[in-house]
This record gives C-alpha cells, sequence and structure tokens, in this order.
C-alpha cells in the first residue's frame, strides 16, 4: 500500500459520488471522472492514481497533488480456526476499533463498525464494557470493506467472484444509528452501481432501538434493518436494553413496520441473544411469538458469547431448540445463528477494540440522554 499523503490532501474514501463529482468539478473535469474513480478505488481497491491508466496524465498527478486515497491502519489481524478473520484497526492515538470477516459457502459477511466503543450499554454486550469515544468517519466506515477486499484479493476460494465481500453488517462496534450523519453516506457508497455496487439486501443496519432515527432512516436510505431486541417485554428490556426507557417495545415495533412499509421490506430481522435463566424461558417464547406473529419479521436466536466479568450464561442448546420450536410452532419464522469466531473473541458481542480515552456518557443506571449525531 503506498505511504499516507499529507493529511491536507482530500481523502476519496467516504466520498458518496455527488460530493465527489464536485471536487472533480474543483479540478476542472467532468462528472464521468469521478465515476471512473469510484470504480478504481471501490471496485478495484485501487489506491495508486499513476494506476489508474484511463485517466489522462495531468489529472492523475493533480489527483496525486489534492487527493489520496486512506483506509484506516491494520494495527493486528487474528484468524480463527472456522476461517473467521478479525482486523484491529487505528483509529487516533491509542484508539482502536475492529471489523470481522465471516465467509460461508453461498456468501462472505464482513461485520464493521460505526464508533470506537457504544454509548447504549446493553448489558451483555463486549463493547458497552469499553465506554465511548468517538463517531467513526464515513472513510472510516467504508474503508473497512475496501481494506478487507484488498487484503483478501487471491486468497478467497471462489476466485472467479469479483470482490471477496459479498454482504455488509453494520453489527460491529457501535450504535450506527447514533453516528447518522456518517452512516448514510457509507451506505450511499456501499449501494452505489459505481461504489461497491451491493444489493441492499446484502446490507444489512443493526440498532437496539434509536426510533427516531429509524424514521429518518426510512427517508433517507434502503438496506435490510435488523433490530436488537432481546426481551419480548418492558421491564427485561430496560435492564438488557437501556435505551428501551426512552424508546419502549411497542413504539419500536410501529417504528420497524413503518420502515418495511417506506422501503417495500421482506422483513425486519429482530436479533435476541440467548441468556441462560434470563430471556429463555418459553413463557417468554410465547411473549416474543404474540408481538411478532402477522408482522414481517423473522427472529435470530444468538447463542450468547461470554467475555471476562460478565455476569451472563449462555442458554444450553435444548434450550435455545425449544425457544426456537415455540416460535416456529405460532408462524414466526426463527433461525439459529451459528457462532463464529469464538476462539479470537470475533464472535456476536465480543468485538471490544481499544477504547482508552472514554466518555462517561453511558446508560444503564446513570442517565438514559446518549449523544446523536444528526
Amino acid at each position: 500500500m503506498p505511504m499516507s499523503p499529507p493529511a491536507t490532501t482530500t481523502n476519496l474514501l467516504g466520498l458518496p459520488r455527488p460530493e465527489l463529482e464536485r471536487f472533480v468539478a474543483e479540478l476542472g473535469s467532468k462528472p464521468f471522472r469521478a465515476r471512473q474513480l469510484m470504480q478504481w478505488v471501490y471496485k478495484r481497491s485501487e489506491a495508486a492514481f499513476e494506476c489508474m491508466t484511463d485517466l489522462a496524465k495531468d489529472f492523475r498527478t493533480e489527483l496525486a497533488e489534492r487527493a489520496c486515497v486512506r483506509p484506516p491502519e491494520i494495527i493486528t489481524t487474528q484468524h480463527s480456526a472456522d476461517g473467521t478473520r478479525k482486523w484491529l484497526l487505528r483509529a487516533d492515538g491509542s484508539q482502536a476499533f475492529e471489523m470481522v470477516y465471516i465467509p460461508e459457502p453461498d456468501r462472505a459477511t464482513l461485520c464493521i463498525s460505526s464508533q470506537v466503543g457504544c454509548a447504549l450499554d446493553c448489558a451483555f454486550c463486549s463493547t458497552a464494557q469499553q465506554g465511548f469515544n468517538r463517531n467513526l468517519t464515513t472513510a472510516e466506515i467504508v474503508g473497512q470493506v475496501w481494506l478487507a477486499n484488498r487484503e483478501l484479493a487471491g486468497t478467497v476460494a471462489d476466485l472467479a467472484r469479483e470482490r471477496a465481500v459479498t454482504n455488509v453488517v453494520l453489527m460491529g462496534m457501535g450504535e450506527p444509528l447514533a453516528n447518522f450523519r456518517n452512516v448514510v453516506p457509507a451506505l450511499d457508497i456501499l449501494l452505489d452501481d459505481f461504489g461497491f455496487d451491493l444489493s441492499r439486501r446484502r446490507v444489512t443496519l443493526s440498532t437496539s432501538g434509536l426510533v427516531p432515527q429509524i424514521y429518518k432512516l426510512a427517508e433517507r436510505s434502503n438496506v435490510a434493518l435488523a433490530v436488537s431486541l432481546h426481551a419480548p417485554d418492558d421491564e427485561l428490556r430496560n435492564e438488557l436494553v437501556p435505551i428501551n426507557r426512552r424508546h419502549p417495545i411497542a413504539e419500536l415495533l410501529e417504528a420497524c413496520w413503518h420502515y418495511i412499509d417506506e422501503r417495500n421490506g421482506r422483513s425486519v430481522t429482530f436479533e435476541y441473544v440467548l441468556l441462560d435463566g434470563v430471556n429463555d424461558s418459553r413463557a417468554q417464547a410465547l411473549k416474543l411469538a404474540r408481538l411478532l406473529a402477522g408482522h414481517p419479521a423473522k427472529v435470530n436466536l444468538i447463542p450468547f458469547n461470554p467475555f471476562p466479568g460478565t455476569r451472563f450464561r449462555r442458554s444450553t442448546p435444548e434450550a435455545v431448540q425449544h425457544f426456537r420450536d415455540e416460535l416456529i410452532r405460532r408462524g414466526v419464522l426463527a433461525t439459529v445463528r451459528r457462532t463464529r469466531g469464538d476462539d479470537i473473541d470475533a464472535a456476536c458481542g465480543q468485538l471490544a477494540g481499544r477504547v482508552i480515552d472514554r466518555t462517561t456518557v453511558r446508560l444503564g443506571s446513570r442517565t438514559i440522554g446518549v449523544a446523536v449525531q444528526p
């Protein structure tokens, strides 16, 4: 990878097509040059302007002086026995965040982060225990996908595939909708024909339930929606997912059905981490079924992945199966997520990164307030 140019240059990573067209116009070039640049950067994972051979030589020279393609810096890479990979990426100073690559026979999913740490304080999540430092920029968000495609080039099993990453999920560190201003342009680039060119069904945004931002997302973007539910009633969800105290389940579900109606979506995925003796009983499965039956919903049951200091335990395989069966019997589509990468702490809820400079703003017992970027 080429050496990083001076920080005063414009990082083309993270510029949606309209912004890139404006930048190219400032250089005296036509809008089609922006489309060419996007294809080089996103489809071919190219960072060196001199290699972009269909661009005029003088234009490439000016780009080298005025612009750069600067992804996050890789600090460490870990490989799981099951093929999962985890990268620790530098944010700034001592701060770091993580992304995870999960290969499957029919797809290859990249789980990316949207913040350094998280302020939502979900009780069963390792990331929440790290506190919160800052939002990631659009360049840092899309830069994760760019890096993965580049790092995995020539190493994936299906070499005929154009890119290593076929699916992107915003399920890593942070609450994506609390970083709305940077996440939405990143979604635009993921979906853009000249960007990563991913289908809207192959990009999933996961939220803990920031209801006003779900309504805003329905106006602005069109990706698959996943909601971290984890409880069938407000009393328990208040404890497990403290944002529920501001936006209770009924309000959250109304926003979800609105999103599906507005975006002609097939369904909302509700994520449900099963915790032994906490939310995995038959009675709770019945409550959950009553909430979701007859609606465009599916439930992804997730075995809890432990981390140091947690008070929770993973539900038994039998409890997981019985919970799933109760939902299916009552007309709710339910699947069980297979745990991947737990030997390198890359499984769901285990991403911790390195958050040294933390804010004191967290939910839980102190305050329900959380800074949300408009």
